[in-house]
């Protein structure tokens, strides 16, 4: 896509222009924040995605249809599946080293029990709704078996992040041919963002989230790895969520979630959401604070053992909390970090030869994990467009401009000359 597309948008957002609601008219692609002027330090990597990172692959389906009032099994749908191939469908089944984390673990990601005895992981790893976690893992494994893989993905890793605020969750519209078509269909380079795949439904600190991704690249002194984060955002109070130590949920207190319909949405969850035409009296916990989840993803071409791997998954928790996300008693926020460095003995022998970067050289490692993930997350944000789902629910796209000013109010931006 042609970026003078987005040069005049960015422009206008930089000009610090009034205020205004976000539209949910179709758009060209969002700036993101690096496009911005928001970098939380370190190197991007040339996508700022999880595919800079060597071998990487993402492939996403999108399901959204129908509006109005939910009609279980109808819709409406706004839902879909999200793919991470740490070594590309051409290696679908070649085992990587890795690790998960879960800072708070009412959510799910299956197959951690192998991958954390194991050291290894073994095929994608799909990111989908709470309810549809069944039906992606045994698209996977049929997915194996139809590829002459069946014992290597016979443990797929599954995560999820609840929709069910803006999709007929119970409605099961995520089927096997879905999360088939997200694996097939994965490649490399830029990656899609905001209200696609696995996060199309989903809300992030009361604002649309969804899919996020971002990347460092160290420099050729400090070994010039490359490590990828990509997110699926679902989780925080608004009250709480901070850019760069930026209190930006007290800066924009309004644009909470309301109903377009006639009559209250019929979610326990949502049932006292105000009209939009009144979403000024919404008060702060509309919808529960601290309701729903993450699942993030970290890739790195680091020669790092899964021990080591470990470690870095630890290191995502101190990102979300500098985004204001506090691991609440709801939130499923759990973490999966690999290396895509070779793990496979050569042919005729049983010993793999493999190398590991010292202890006291991760702490760079360490920073790239942080900065990435709080970038993903904000990218999330960023690129997702205002949606409106079941009964009618309307959740708004984090207005680019007043989170601008409310980052030069506090000086962490220059105002525009």
């Amino acid at each position: 896509m042609n970026l003078r597309v987005f040069v005049p948008l960015a422009a206008l957002f930089l000009l610090g222009l009034a205020p205004t609601p976000p539209k949910e008219d179709a758009a060209p692609r969002k700036p993101r924040a690096r496009e911005l002027g928001i970098t939380f330090g370190g190197q991007a990597g040339p996508l700022d995605a999880i595919t800079d990172v060597p071998g990487v692959e993402v492939g996403q389906t999108t399901l959204i249809s129908g509006e109005g009032r939910l009609q279980v099994g109808k819709g409406p749908v706004r839902t879909g599946v999200t793919a991470v191939l740490p070594r590309g469908r051409a290696r679908l089944a070649e085992s990587v080293f890795a690790a998960t984390y879960a800072l708070n673990g009412n959510g799910e990601m299956t197959g951690t029990h192998w991958v954390n005895e194991s050291g290894l992981l073994a095929g994608p790893v799909m990111l989908t709704n709470t309810n549809s976690v069944g039906v992606v893992r045994d698209a996977v494994v049929s997915w194996g078996v139809q590829h002459g893989a069946a014992w290597e993905l016979a443990l797929p890793v599954v995560a999820e992040t609840y929709d069910g605020i803006l999709n007929d969750i119970d409605g099961f519209h995520v089927k096997a041919e879905h999360a088939v078509r997200a694996i097939d269909g994965a490649r490399g380079g830029p990656v899609a963002e905001g209200n696609v795949g696995g996060g199309t439904g989903m809300i992030c600190h009361g604002f649309k989230g969804g899919i996020g991704t971002a990347s460092r690249r160290l420099p050729e002194s400090l070994g010039g790895y490359t490590l990828g984060v990509l997110v699926q955002c679902n989780y925080g109070s608004r009250s709480l969520f901070s850019v760069d130590g930026v209190p930006v949920g007290q800066e924009i207190k309004d644009l909470l979630p309301c109903h377009t319909g006639n009559e209250a949405p019929s979610s326990a969850f949502t049932k006292d959401l105000k009209p939009c035409a009144q979403r000024a009296e919404v008060t702060p916990r509309s919808v529960s604070e601290g309701l729903g989840s993450i699942i993030v993803v970290v890739a790195t071409d680091a020669p790092l053992l899964p021990h080591q791997l470990g470690r870095i998954a630890r290191r995502v928790p101190l990102a979300i909390g500098k985004m204001g996300g506090l691991g609440e008693d709801s939130s499923g926020d759990i973490f999966l970090a690999f290396s895509t460095q070779p793990t496979k003995p050569p042919s005729g022998s049983r010993v793999a030869q493999v190398g590991f970067l010292d202890n006291e050289h991760l702490n760079p490692l360490f920073a790239a994990t942080v900065q990435a993930t709080q970038e993903a997350i904000l990218n999330a944000l960023l690129t997702a467009e205002t949606q409106t789902g079941a009964d009618g629910v309307r959740v708004f796209a984090l207005p680019h401009d007043r989170l601008i000013q409310a980052l030069r109010k506090y000086g962490r931006l220059t105002p525009a000359r």
